[in-house]
């Protein structure tokens, strides 16, 4: 009898508890289904961006060896000149390439000043651009500027430290300052971080400057 009465009862509030389910699902169910309409509504917007940026930047990019393969590099830089500003600080750098190769130092210059006044640029761009300039430019550069500018670069911790570094001895060495040359090239050598090349070229002006270079020095750090 016991266990009939506890059957019982256990049907009852099953009952209770679907009837609860049901008037909590007919008050409330139409918000379960607006989050799962806003989900799926989520997920189909964010495969359709990303589609959406891959055909912009597939066709960017399409647009920009076009121009490139048209020997203009003017025509580089109007690709797009509307548009995303890390494209057009892209452009403006590849246009600059483009110009030196061709040997338009001058329109080169001023394609890389663009870039480094560019607030769109960043850290790394702003600083890729500087550098370039002062390789282009070199001893054609006003000094205090070049050595305002490769001061900055090669800080510790700088994107291109090493790379800034290694111009101010050249620098050194365009002025006469032999001795200062060879004091810094010392100190670059001894920098965690150089690359085979780098190390090579530091070993190369070393030669040039009848110091023989110990093999540490031409031996990249294993």
């Amino acid at each position: 009898m016991a266990n009939q009465n506890d059957n019982f009862i256990d049907e009852v509030f099953d009952d209770l508890r679907r009837e609860r389910l049901f008037r909590l699902f007919r008050r409330w169910g139409w918000v379960a289904g607006l989050v799962i309409l806003g989900i799926v509504a989520g997920v189909i917007w964010r495969e359709y961006s990303q589609s959406r940026d891959q055909a912009q930047a597939r066709a960017w990019g399409d647009a920009i060896l076009a121009a490139e393969a048209s020997g203009d590099p003017a025509a580089i830089t109007q690709v797009d000149p509307q548009g995303a500003d890390g494209r057009r600080v892209l452009a403006a750098m590849l246009a600059a390439s483009a110009w030196s190769d061709k040997g338009g130092n001058d329109a080169a210059a001023e394609a890389l000043r663009n870039v480094a006044s560019d607030q769109a640029a960043g850290t790394v761009l702003h600083d890729l651009a500087e550098l370039k300039l002062v390789m282009l430019q070199g001893e054609g550069m006003d000094p205090a500027q070049r050595d305002e500018i490769l001061s900055r670069l090669s800080r510790t911790g700088a994107p291109f430290e090493l790379l800034a570094l290694e111009q101010k001895a050249i620098a050194l060495i365009g002025a006469g300052r032999t001795e200062d040359a060879i004091t810094l090239i010392r100190q670059i050598q001894q920098k965690d971080g150089l690359s085979e090349a780098l190390r090579l070229r530091l070993s190369e002006m070393m030669i040039a400057l009848g110091v023989e270079p110990e093999p540490s020095d031409t031996v990249p750090a294993g």
